[in-house]
C-alpha cells in the first residue's frame, strides 16, 4: 500500500455553465505542468456551474444544466481523466435523479475512466440551494486510500465526517462554494472535525471574485499542511502522510487523546435520544485496514 497521496487542491473560480469541456481538461492540464506529481486533482463544488455573477446559487440554470450521472458531461469527465491519467475530483455537477430530483453529487473518476465514487450532498444549504438532498454516506477507493466524500455545508454537521470516517476513511475530500462570510469559522469546523476523527481533512474553496478562497488542507491532529492566503487563485499541493492515522489513532493525539479505542469490552451503550439511536462499544471501531509502514 503506497504510504502518502500526492494530491492538488485547486482553488479557482467556476466555469460557466455550458464551457467547452476542452478548457477544463486545459486548466487541469496546467495543474499538473505546475505539479506533474500529483496523482489526485481536486476542484471546488460546482466548479462547472458557474453563472457569471457572484450570487449565490441560481436555481434556473442549474436546474437546465442537470443532467443525469449517465449522460454527456460525465462522460466528458471520465475521457478527460483517463487521457490525464490522474484521479480527478471535478468538484460537484448538477445531476438529474431518477425521478426528476436535483442532486448536488460530487464525483471521483480514476485514471482509466471509471466512475470510481459519487455522494449527492445530505445537507444542502438551507434555505439558499434548490437541491434534494442525498440519503447515503460514501466513499471511495483512491490510490488504495480511503477517501470520504463531502459538499461544503455537510461540514457544519459532525455526524457526516463521524460517519465517514467511521467507515475507514483516512481522508476527507470537501468541496466547497463559500461565497457569504463564514469561512473564518468553516477554517475552525475543518480542523476540528480533523482532530476528532483523526483524519485528513481537504476543504477546497472556490477564488475570488465568486468565492471568499482560503482553501486548506489539515492533518489528523489537526496541523495546517497547506492553505491559501486568500481568494485568489492557488494551487495547493500537498503529499499526505497516511502513516500518520496508524501512528495518531495508535499514540493518541498530541500523544494522549485515543478517541476510536474510547470503550473497554462489554460496556453499555450510550443512548442519543436526538438520534432515537445510541453509540454502541460493540460497533465503535472503524473500519479495518491494513496498517501502513513507511519502509
Amino acid at each position: 500500500m503506497p504510504s502518502t497521496l500526492p494530491l492538488v487542491a485547486v482553488q479557482a473560480p467556476p466555469r460557466l455553465i455550458g464551457d467547452p469541456l476542452a478548457d477544463f481538461a486545459s486548466e487541469i492540464s496546467t495543474v499538473l505542468a505546475a505539479h506533474p506529481t500529483a496523482r489526485l486533482v481536486v476542484f471546488p463544488e460546482l466548479h462547472l456551474f458557474g453563472d457569471g455573477s457572484p450570487d449565490l446559487q441560481r436555481t434556473a440554470a442549474l436546474q437546465a444544466a442537470a443532467e443525469p450521472l449517465h449522460g454527456p458531461r460525465v462522460e466528458g469527465l471520465r475521457e478527460i481523466a483517463r487521457d490525464l491519467g490522474i484521479w480527478l475530483v471535478p468538484g460537484s455537477v448538477s445531476e438529474r435523479g431518477p425521478a426528476g430530483e436535483l442532486f448536488n453529487t460530487e464525483l471521483v473518476i480514476s485514471p482509466d475512466g471509471e466512475l470510481a465514487g459519487t455522494y449527492r450532498k445530505i445537507f444542502p444549504w438551507r434555505p439558499h440551494e434548490p437541491y434534494d438532498p442525498g440519503t447515503e454516506f460514501n466513499t471511495a477507493d483512491v490510490e488504495d486510500t480511503t477517501v470520504g466524500l463531502n459538499i461544503c455545508y455537510d461540514a457544519w454537521y459532525p455526524e457526516t465526517t463521524r460517519q465517514l470516517a467511521w467507515m475507514g476513511a483516512e481522508v476527507i475530500l470537501n468541496v466547497v462554494k463559500t461565497t457569504t462570510a463564514d469561512r473564518a469559522q468553516e477554517l475552525v469546523l475543518a480542523r476540528a472535525n480533523a482532530i476528532v476523527n483523526q483524519v485528513f481533512m481537504v476543504s477546497v474553496n472556490c477564488a475570488g471574485p465568486v468565492g471568499k478562497g482560503r482553501s486548506i488542507v489539515v492533518g489528523p491532529e489537526g496541523e495546517v499542511l497547506a492553505e491559501a492566503a486568500g481568494a485568489a487563485p492557488e494551487l495547493l499541493f500537498t503529499e499526505l502522510d497516511l502513516t500518520a492515522i496508524d501512528r495518531v489513532r495508535t499514540n493518541g493525539t498530541a500523544g494522549v487523546n485515543r478517541m476510536w479505542s474510547q470503550f473497554a469490552p462489554g460496556e453499555a451503550p450510550i443512548h442519543l435520544p436526538v438520534y432515537d439511536g445510541r453509540i454502541d462499544p460493540a460497533s465503535w471501531t472503524p473500519t479495518h485496514r491494513t496498517p501502513r509502514s513507511n519502509a
